[in-house]
């Protein structure tokens, strides 16, 4: 049996008077694409938020790799191995694309700022260490004769791509993508599945925020469906296109009707 990367255990998130999550549990596998999806609200980026740290967790916890998140900061927990995209894209804009990937590899640098001031052999070792893994990472990525042109002046499609490099330079066990089809037209999200599946056969664990129902289908292991906070459903694609709980939710019917 493969061995669990990730536990979410009856994670809450309150905010106020609103409870984002209620209590929601699921496990991603080793080596799997899990998707994580429900109607607009239903909580998956607060979900991301609180595997990233960019939330504390109300009460539950997280953990990974068998030890718990819980008062991990950001940077901490991209140490430990995991990596995140945003719905909406955050590069350096006025940095190049490999400046952008580079800024991913400082994640596992351990030359500190002492090495750097005297370029001491270790920085450079590093440094050259470096930038070879961000021109790969730009190969894979097919951007690799855009390497120095400045991110702003990069296509959407080429930014989105852009971004998911510079996570992976972190070196994560753990990918999380939120949203990485939004805006791209249907040939473009058929790339997006091919190269989502590369970066898993590279060794890479995926948890995917997607809404792109036809894309999740097609390139998820298993699937979590949420909806206001709550978990409804879990299981393979198939299981999920077929759960009357997730044709309720998503098109609005009661779940008798849907069945």
């Amino acid at each position: 049996m493969t061995e669990s990367i990730l536990d979410v255990d009856r994670l809450t998130m309150k905010f106020g008077g609103l409870t984002a999550l209620d209590e929601v549990s699921f496990q991603i596998s080793d080596g799997e694409i899990l998707g994580l999806i429900g109607p607009n609200g239903a909580g998956k980026t607060t979900c991301f938020n609180a595997i990233t740290g960019v939330y504390p967790a109300t009460s539950g916890d997280i953990r990974f790799e068998e030890r718990s998140l819980g008062g991990a900061k950001r940077f901490q927990i991209t140490r430990r191995g995991i990596a995140r995209t945003f719905q909406s894209i955050r590069l350096f804009r006025t940095m190049t694309a490999l400046e952008n990937v580079l800024v991913g590899t400082d994640a596992h640098a351990r030359s500190g700022l002492l090495n750097s001031l005297f370029r001491t052999p270790l920085q450079r070792r590093e440094e050259s260490s470096a930038h070879d893994e961000a021109m790969e990472l730009l190969r894979f990525m097919g951007l690799s004769k855009k390497a120095d042109t400045l991110a702003g002046g990069l296509s959407y499609g080429d930014q989105r791509r852009l971004e998911i490099a510079r996570a992976m330079a972190t070196k994560p066990r753990l990918l999380c993508l939120d949203e990485p089809a939004a805006g791209f037209n249907p040939a473009e999200k058929q790339r997006l599945m091919a190269l989502i599946q590369k970066v898993r056969d590279r060794g890479f664990t995926v948890l995917l925020i997607e809404h792109d129902m036809k894309l999740v289908m097609g390139v998820t292991d298993r699937i979590v469906v949420l909806e206001f906070g709550r978990k409804i459903a879990e299981g393979t694609p198939a299981e999920i296109r077929d759960d009357p709980a997730v044709i309720a939710a998503y098109l609005g019917v009661d779940e008798d009707d849907a069945s």
